[in-house]
């Protein structure tokens, strides 16, 4: 099977959260999933809010994503995660 790159944008609850430990929480529930992380960067969005882009990589025989993105959603000050992009490695 091949290897998938999904990159996810998660939106925080309010300019006030903790974007350092959800960010930490989300790499553990990626982790648990069976993912690796691969980058995770913030990315401003306005009026002081700010979204956390997280690239990962994992095996495509996982299937889809929405049992992923349903575990990022339980992390507390996590708004929306939303799928912004998904590839295909070959190699």
């Amino acid at each position: 099977m091949a290897k998938v790159i999904i990159t996810f944008k998660i939106m925080l609850e309010s300019p006030e959260t903790n974007i350092e430990e959800v960010e930490n929480e989300v790499v553990v529930k990626i982790e648990d999933y069976g993912a690796n992380v691969g980058k995770a960067e913030v990315e401003p969005v306005a009026f002081g809010l700010k979204a956390l882009k997280i690239t990962c990589i994992m095996d495509e025989s996982k299937g889809g994503t929405d049992k992923l993105e349903e575990n990022i959603k339980e992390v507390e000050g996590v708004k929306s995660v939303d799928v912004v992009d998904v590839r295909r490695a070959i190699g």
